[in-house]
C-alpha cells in the first residue's frame, strides 16, 4: 500500500514524568520505533468532534505489557522494514500490498490508528504511552499531539531515514534481562520523550485546534473523584456546593477525567427538577453499615465534561435542607453520609461511565467531614486486599468547626475493622463533658480523614496556618501541626460568568473596567428599590451574610450607631439568628433615611447590592475563604474586612504611596476583631471615596482586574496533585 502522504511518526512507551533525554541509559524501560506511514489522524474515542486535531488522551489498561509491546513492534518494524526487502525477497506487488493491510490491521486492533478523515498536510506524530507499568493493576494515559510540517520538508526527512536504515537496540532491566527492543538511528542518538513533552525540530509548531488554540490543557491528566454532601446547581446550601459545583468543571477543561459524586437528594420541593437530567444507571450496591446491609442506586448526567453521579438512598428522600429542617439536624446524618463514602469508594470500580470505569488509579478529593470517611476506608478496606493501592487521597476542609463527633457508640456503624477506632477515636476535654462521669470519649470522622489522607487541603492559604493554631484548630491544631507538611491552602475561585457585571441578569445596567458608568446606575437603582434617599455621592455600604456570631454581626451591631452619625447609607441582606433579625428591624425603623434590613436570603437583590454598594463590609471572626469579597472585587466594590484567613488572603490593604504614587491594594483590611478597629477602617474608606477619587477609582479597578477564576485555582490544585502521586499512599 503507497502513501500518498509519508509522514514520521515516533511511538514512544516510557514511565510517566520521564524528561527529555538524549541516549537513554541501559535499563531503561521503553520502546522506540521510527515508521514511516500515510497521514492519518489519531481521534479520541469519547470527542464529539471528530474533526478537530488536538491533543488526545485515552485510558489503555496495561494487562498484558509485554503482548502489547511485541505487537506494536513487530507491526512497526515490519512495515518499516518490508519495503526495502521487497526486491531482495521476490515479493509481488499484491503479496507486499497483503503485509501491509494485515499490519495496518493489527495495529488497528490495538486501537492506535482510526479511519482517515479528510486531509489538509503532512504531519508528524509523536504518540506516547506513559506510566506503562508492568503491574497487571496499572493503567496509563495515552497522549497525541499533531505536528505541522511542509510536504518538501516532510519528504526530506523521511528519505534521509530509508537511505541511512536504522539499528535494532535492546533494553534490559537492572538484572539483565530483556524488556524490549527499540530501533535507534545509525549514529546511535536518540530522543525520548515523555506524554507531555513535544519533540520539536526546526520550523515545527504544535496543532491543538483547528479553530482557535487552546493553552489551558494540564501536562498530566487524572481520574478525579469529587466526594461531596453538596454540590451546585444541584444542591446547595453555602460555598461548598459553590466549589464542588465549579471546581470539577475547570478541571474537566484542563483534560482531567473528573466524577462528582454526591447524594440525590428529594424532597418534593421544585428543587427535584434539577435532578431531572440524571439517569438511573441501572447499578446497585450493598453497604455494610449500622449493623445490616444497605442497597444504594446510583443516577448520572453528563453535564460540562463532567460525570455528576448521584447516590440513591431512602434516608435522602425527605424535606428540608441536606443536613436538616426546621426542628434541627438531622439523628442519622452520620449514617446518611456513612453511606455516601462507601458508595463514592465503589463508583469508580463498577460504573461503566461513557463505556469504561474510573478504575483504580484515581485520586479522591474528600470535601469536609461528610466525605471525611473515604481515605479512611481506602486505608482499612481496600488497599489490605490490593484494591486502590495505587490511588490517593486528598481530603479538603472547608469548615473545620464541623467535623462530624458522634458518641463513641456509633463506631461499628462505619463498617470499619476494629482495629481501626483510634484513626477516629476522640476524647473531649474535661470542661466539655457533661457530667461527672463522662469520659468524653467520642469518634469524629474528620479526625479519622486527617489521620489517613495522603494530601491535606483547605481553602485558602491563611487558613490553613489558622488551623494549626490553638486559636482555629478547633482541637486538631496538634494532629494538624504534625502533619503541617502535607498542609496547604488555595484560594476558591468564582464563577465569573454568573458574576459578570458587563453580562449579569440581576443588575438593572452593565459596566466593566473600561467604562464604569454603569456602577452609578446600579447605585441609584439600588436606593429606588429600597426606599432609600437617591444620592449617588453618598458612600453605600452593604452586607451580605449569615446574621450569625461567626460573621461578627455582634460588632456591627454594636458599631452601627456610631457609623450612622456619618454621612453614609447602609443596607444589610442576611438571616440567621432571630435577635440579630429583630435588630435589623428596630435599626431600619430608627435610621429610616440610612438603613435598610433586608430578612431572607434573595439572590437577584444580593448581586444588585453587590454592584450598587460602594463599600462592603465582611468582619467574619474566622473565614476559610469567602465569596463574597471575591464578587464585590469584581463588580469594582472595595472591601472592607477582618484581615483572617481567606478575607487576608484576597483583600489587601490600600498603600496610597506604593507604585511611585499610583498606589496599590484592593481594600481594607482591620485587626484586631473590635468596634474600634471596624469603625477605624471604615472612616479611612470613606474618607478616600469622598477626597480621593482617583485613588478610589484605582482600587476597583485593581480589584476588577484581580484573577479570581477557577482555571487559576486548578492550575495549583493540579501542583497538589503531583505532589500527592510523589509520595506513598497511606498504609495503616
Amino acid at each position: 500500500m503507497k502513501a500518498k502522504s509519508p509522514v514520521v511518526a515516533r511511538v514512544l512507551c516510557g514511565f510517566s514524568g520521564t524528561k527529555k533525554e538524549k541516549s537513554p541509559k541501559e535499563g531503561d524501560q521503553r520502546l522506540c520505533f521510527l515508521i514511516s506511514k500515510s497521514n492519518r489522524h489519531v481521534l479520541d474515542r469519547g470527542s464529539p468532534d471528530v474533526s478537530r486535531r488536538r491533543v488526545q488522551r485515552w485510558k489503555v489498561k496495561g494487562d498484558d505489557i509485554f503482548g502489547l509491546s511485541s505487537l506494536l513492534g513487530f507491526g512497526l518494524l515490519l512495515l518499516q522494514i518490508h519495503d526495502p526487502l521487497r526486491p531482495l525477497l521476490g515479493l509481488s506487488p499484491p503479496l507486499s500490498l497483503f503485509i501491509s493491510s494485515v499490519m495496518e490491521t493489527l495495529l488497528q486492533s490495538c486501537s492506535i490508528f482510526t479511519p482517515k478523515p479528510p486531509v489538509r498536510s503532512p504531519v508528524d506524530r509523536q504518540l506516547a504511552l506513559s506510566s506503562f507499568a508492568i503491574n497487571k493493576q496499572r493503567s496509563c494515559n495515552v497522549k497525541l499531539k499533531a505536528i505541522s510540517r511542509s510536504s518538501q520538508e516532510g519528504s526530506s526527512s523521511i528519505e534521509d531515514v530509508r537511505k541511512d536504515g536504522m539499528l535494532l537496540g535492546a533494553d534490559k532491566d537492572e538484572s539483565g534481562s530483556v524488556v524490549g527492543f527499540r530501533l535507534i538511528p545509525q549514529s546511535g542518538e536518540t530522543e525520548v520523550s515523555n506524554s507531555h513533552d513535544t519533540i520539536t525540530n526546526g520550523k515545527e509548531e504544535v496543532i491543538v485546534d483547528d479553530d482557535s488554540v487552546q493553552t489551558t490543557s494540564a501536562e498530566v491528566t487524572y481520574n478525579i473523584v469529587f466526594v461531596t454532601s453538596e454540590a451546585a446547581p444541584y444542591s446547595k446550601t453555602g460555598g461548598l456546593g459553590d466549589v464542588c459545583g465549579s471546581l470539577p468543571i475547570a478541571l474537566a477543561e484542563r483534560g482531567h477525567r473528573v466524577m462528582v459524586v454526591s447524594p440525590r437528594y428529594l424532597n418534593g420541593g421544585p428543587n427535584d427538577k434539577k435532578f431531572a437530567g440524571a439517569l438511573d444507571l441501572d447499578c446497585r450496591v450493598k453497604v455494610s453499615c449500622s449493623g445490616g446491609v444497605q442497597e444504594v442506586a446510583f443516577f448520572h448526567e453528563y453535564r460540562a465534561g463532567v460525570d455528576w453521579v448521584f447516590v440513591d438512598h431512602p434516608s435522602y428522600h425527605r424535606p428540608g435542607t441536606p443536613y436538616g429542617d426546621a426542628y434541627g439536624a438531622f439523628g442519622d446524618n452520620q449514617f446518611r453520609f456513612t453511606l455516601l463514602c462507601h458508595a463514592a469508594c465503589e463508583a469508580p470500580l463498577v460504573l461503566p461511565l461513557g463505556g469504561f470505569t474510573y478504575g483504580e488509579n484515581c485520586l479522591f478529593l474528600a470535601n469536609d467531614w461528610h466525605a471525611g470517611l473515604v481515605p479512611v476506608l481506602l486505608a482499612a478496606k481496600y488497599r489490605p486486599y490490593g484494591v486502590y493501592k495505587d490511588a490517593r487521597s486528598i481530603v479538603v476542609i472547608h469548615n473545620l468547626a464541623h467535623q462530624g463527633v458522634e458518641p463513641a457508640s456509633t463506631y461499628s456503624n462505619f463498617g470499619l475493622p476494629p482495629e481501626w477506632y483510634g484513626a477516629l477515636g476522640w476524647v473531649f476535654p474535661t470542661w466539655a463533658r457533661t457530667h461527672a462521669l463522662d469520659t468524653g470519649e467520642a469518634v469524629n470522622i474528620l479526625k479519622g480523614a486527617l489521620v489517613t489522607a495522603d494530601r491535606i487541603l483547605t481553602v485558602s492559604e491563611g487558613y490553613s496556618w489558622e488551623i494549626t493554631t490553638p486559636e482555629g484548630g478547633n482541637g486538631l491544631n496538634e494532629l494538624l501541626t504534625s502533619r503541617k507538611i502535607v498542609v496547604n491552602g488555595i484560594t476558591n475561585g468564582i464563577d465569573l460568568t454568573e458574576w459578570n457585571p458587563s453580562s449579569d441578569v440581576h443588575i438593572p445596567s452593565h459596566y466593566s473596567l473600561e467604562d464604569l458608568s454603569g456602577k452609578i446606575e446600579c447605585k441609584i437603582a439600588l436606593q429606588k428599590e429600597l426606599g432609600l434617599p437617591i444620592r449617588p455621592d453618598c458612600p453605600m455600604i452593604g452586607f451580605i451574610g449569615r446574621l450569625d456570631y461567626q460573621k461578627g454581626i455582634d460588632i456591627i451591631l454594636s458599631g452601627t450607631p456610631d457609623l450612622l452619625q456619618d454621612d453614609v447609607q447602609f443596607v444589610m441582606l442576611g438571616s440567621g439568628e432571630k435577635q440579630y433579625e429583630d435588630w435589623m428591624r428596630a435599626t431600619e425603623a430608627t435610621f429610616k433615611d440610612k438603613f435598610r434590613g433586608w430578612v431572607g436570603f434573595n439572590v437577584p437583590i444580593s448581586h444588585r447590592i453587590t454592584a450598587g454598594c460602594d463599600i462592603l463590609l465582611m468582619p467574619s471572626r474566622f473565614e476559610p475563604c469567602g465569596l463574597n469579597q471575591l464578587y464585590a472585587m469584581r463588580y469594582g466594590t472595595v472591601p472592607v474586612v477582618h484581615a483572617t484567613g481567606g478575607l487576608g488572603d484576597t483583600v489587601k490593604t490600600f498603600n496610597p504611596f506604593a507604585d511611585e504614587g499610583r498606589g496599590e491594594g484592593t481594600g481594607w483590611g482591620f485587626k484586631p476583631l473590635t468596634r474600634e478597629s471596624m469603625l477605624d477602617a471604615l472612616r479611612i474608606a470613606i474618607e478616600t471615596y469622598r477626597k480621593h477619587k482617583s485613588s478610589w477609582r484605582g482600587l476597583m479597578k485593581r480589584g476588577m482586574e484581580r484573577d479570581s477564576s477557577w482555571n487559576n485555582a486548578a492550575v495549583k490544585y493540579e501542583q497538589v496533585f503531583k505532589w500527592a502521586f510523589i509520595d506513598p499512599p497511606y498504609v495503616s
